[in-house]
């Protein structure tokens, strides 16, 4: 069965990153020189002890992987929405009605969990089968968003603390060789640059990434939710028109109306 991947760029996560790098920075270049706001001093405490915490938090083997799934979620959104995903197990209901499970084969079908759903269908196995198994799926997948999203709501919460911890750095330093003037400028600096790093990291980057996070999660749960009530009906060998009327309660209200209206 041929299965067209509906993923583009999530352009609003790149567009606020880039929007927010650029402010802060043309902010910088009005008011003086670049280079004086890189502290290397700075980025080892707020990067370094974001990462060793984030580290002690989660399992080491699932750090990596949930920085990958969380980040590529983020970046990515798919182009099936609940309403196209409505129409299109209308459509597939439709096909199996007139040319039975095997009339499935060969249908394109562009979100990659309801094509394996379908494939199920035209397989011919049993509907509790299909259920338990894309249930199992789902849950799976809901479970790696939820980690990857509890990923860097820690990085941004840890972000922020350890720049606090560079700023008494600083201060421990600069107090501690008052009596040397040369001394007092790079301290400061670090002390109030990693304040400035760790809130640009948490407020720019990861708790913003975090709630994209959460609203996709929601997203997918109602997505995957809808898709297995549709597979399911599918396999019963419902109406189309029974099966988008049951399938047309996951929308808004006002999406809801208008499906209703054109029907």
């Amino acid at each position: 069965m041929a299965v067209v991947l509906g993923v583009v760029m999530d352009l609003a996560t790149i567009i606020g990153i880039i929007l927010g790098s650029a402010i802060v920075s043309a902010a910088i270049f009005m008011g003086g020189d670049f280079m004086t706001f890189l502290n290397v001093p700075s980025v080892l405490i707020v990067v370094g002890g974001t990462i060793s915490a984030s580290v002690l938090r989660f399992p080491l083997s699932g750090v990596m992987a949930s920085l990958g799934v969380g980040g590529k979620i983020a970046f990515t959104q798919k182009k099936s929405n609940p309403r196209e995903m409505i129409d299109e197990i209308s459509r597939l209901a439709e096909i199996i009605r007139k040319n039975g499970p095997l009339g499935l084969e060969g249908v394109p079908i562009e979100d990659e969990f309801l094509s394996k759903g379908i494939q199920y269908v035209a397989d011919g196995y049993d509907g509790d089968f299909i259920a338990e198994s894309l249930e199992r799926e789902r849950d799976l997948n809901l479970s790696r968003l939820e980690e990857g999203k509890r990923m860097f709501k820690a990085m941004g919460d840890s972000a922020p603390a350890f720049g606090m911890i560079g700023t008494l750095v600083g201060l421990v330093q600069m107090l501690s060789t008052m009596d040397d003037p040369s001394t007092i400028g790079p301290s400061m600096a670090v002390a109030l640059l990693t304040t400035l790093y760790g809130a640009i990291i948490a407020n720019m980057i990861c708790l913003p990434i975090a709630d994209k996070l959460d609203a996709k999660f929601k997203v997918e749960e109602v997505n995957q939710t809808l898709a297995i009530d549709g597979i399911l009906q599918i396999r019963e060998n419902k109406s189309p028109d029974i099966i988008k009327e049951m399938l047309v309660s996951y929308l808004p209200e006002k999406q809801r109306s208008e499906m209703v209206e054109a029907a």
